[in-house]
Parts: C-alpha cells; sequence; structure tokens
C-alpha cells in the first residue's frame, strides 16, 4: 500500500509539473483580478473563478506582452467579450473562440457578418445589441450600453486575395456584473456623450475601464471631464492609448486633469495584474 501511494504521488508531481509550464488554473477565492494585455484587451478572472476575456488584440498588437501572443497562454476562457469589429479590438478573438470552442459574444451586426463571411460558425456567434442583457455564465450579467464611435470590419478574402471592408455593427460599452455584484463598465472605443451620465447611475459601475487615447476616442482632458462631472465611479484604469502614434494620451496627463477627487486611477503597464 505504502508502494502504491508512493507511485500515486509520483505520478501527481509529475503531472503538476507538466502543468506548471502552462498557465495556473484560476483561483476560486473571492477576489477580482484584472490582467491588461494592452489597448482595451483585459482578461478578469470574477470571484468565482471564470475567466472573462475582452477585446483580445493581442498577436499583432504593439503592447501585448510577448508571452501572450501565444494564445493559448491566456489559460482557459469561458466567456469572450468583443465590443465592436476594429481590428484592435476584435483581434484574435475569432481564433480564440475556434481554439476554446467558446461563443463569441459581441454585437449583432458583428457577429452577423462574421458568420455570413464563414469567419466562424453560427453556433459560435450568438448576438445582443444595446440594451440587451444576457446571463452567460451563473452569477455574471453582461449589459451591451452606448458607444460613440463607429465599426468596420475589414475581412481578407482569400479567393481574391485582397482585404474588403464590411458592415460591423454598432460600437458598444460592456456593463459587467461580477457573482458579488461588483460592476465593470468597459467602455470600448468612445467619445463623450450625454448618457454617460445616465448610464453611471442606472448601472452604477464601481470600477470604469476608460480609453484616452484621443483622435479614435476620448483624450484625457475629455476623459477626466466625464469621469469627474458625468460618470463619479469609485475606480478608474485608463486604456486605449500608446498602441499608435495617434493616441498620445498618457495616464498622466489624465490624472493631471481630473485632479484630486474620489476616484481612485490605476495606470497599468502591460501584463500587470490588478486586484480587488
Amino acid at each position: 500500500m505504502r508502494r502504491l501511494t508512493a507511485g500515486l504521488a509520483t505520478l501527481l508531481f509529475l503531472f503538476a509539473g507538466a502543468l506548471g509550464a502552462a498557465e495556473a488554473p484560476p483561483v476560486q477565492d473571492g477576489k477580482i483580478r484584472l490582467l491588461w494585455l494592452g489597448q482595451s484587451a483585459f482578461r478578469i478572472t470574477t470571484p468565482g473563478g471564470k475567466v472573462i476575456v475582452i477585446d483580445p488584440w493581442l498577436t499583432k498588437s504593439t503592447r501585448a506582452p510577448a508571452k501572450y501572443k501565444d494564445l493559448p497562454a491566456l489559460g482557459r476562457i469561458d466567456l469572450l467579450l468583443v465590443t465592436h469589429a476594429h481590428a484592435d479590438h476584435l483581434g484574435d478573438a475569432p481564433a480564440l473562440a475556434r481554439l476554446h470552442n467558446i461563443p463569441l459574444w459581441g454585437p449583432s451586426g458583428m457577429s452577423q457578418a462574421l458568420a455570413t463571411l464563414g469567419v466562424l460558425p453560427a453556433h459560435l456567434l450568438p448576438r445582443f445589441d444595446k440594451g440587451g442583457t444576457i446571463n452567460p455564465l451563473p452569477g455574471i450579467k453582461v449589459t451591451a450600453t452606448h458607444a460613440e464611435h463607429s465599426s468596420a470590419l475589414v475581412w481578407h478574402n482569400p479567393s481574391l486575395d485582397r482585404d474588403e471592408t464590411h458592415y460591423g455593427g454598432e460600437p458598444t460599452g460592456l456593463i459587467i456584473e461580477l457573482e458579488n455584484g461588483f460592476r465593470i463598465w468597459h467602455m470600448g472605443d468612445t467619445g463623450i456623450f450625454g448618457d454617460m451620465k445616465w448610464i453611471s447611475e442606472y448601472y452604477k459601475p464601481d470600477l470604469v475601464l476608460m480609453p484616452i487615447g484621443g483622435n479614435f476616442t476620448m483624450d484625457p482632458v475629455d476623459a477626466a471631464w466625464a469621469t469627474r462631472e458625468m460618470i463619479k465611479p469609485r475606480f478608474v484604469i485608463p486604456m486605449h492609448y500608446g498602441a499608435n502614434p495617434q493616441g498620445k494620451g498618457t495616464p498622466k496627463q489624465y490624472s493631471d486633469a481630473l485632479g484630486e477627487g474620489r476616484v481612485k486611477v490605476f495606470a497599468m503597464e502591460p501584463g500587470e495584474t490588478l486586484e480587488f
């Protein structure tokens, strides 16, 4: 019996060592962990140990950590979300949907185009739109909100060997409510719009993932005004800056424009993880 136990222990040790080469499985300890992957890409581990990936632009990103350009390094994914069809948001989402055989949730127009073009099969492209709410995992709720932006799907036509631009649906933001009631507003790409105030008052997000780069979205001054005057969250993580020369805004410019107040700003580096 002792020999059998020792042999089993050895096998378990070797198996654990093999697992160690991959991403460690998510821990179900009641904490929220956000890994910033550059631009608007995040991996969120929920209090219940589920893994949510949003806007995974990785393999062609100028800011994604090198480790995660190898897509399996992201580890298990339970929920895959995309805010709109631009390449720096849709990114590697179709590849991850195929890799994990999980649905890619996004605006219905984008999903319809991806299905029609044969990028993914229809069963991996469920659809919802602004104002729609889904419950894709037990205890997790996602609502699509307005975003003041555009959306176009660029697809490489293999028969003609050229890129084509297709309708990408309406751009969205996402209110993600986790098992413990903590709410995250991933704003997608957006400029200022008046209903930011209504969204904040109605959904009461604890954490806002806010674009600050400018040119395509709010710049730091716009974002700071929206934060201070309309949204008033507890926490903000600036995003969508520095990935191309036109996204010149910086977290320091945002914090300087925001000034002192009750909003805690976390200026993260790509590859850094933040816990709540």
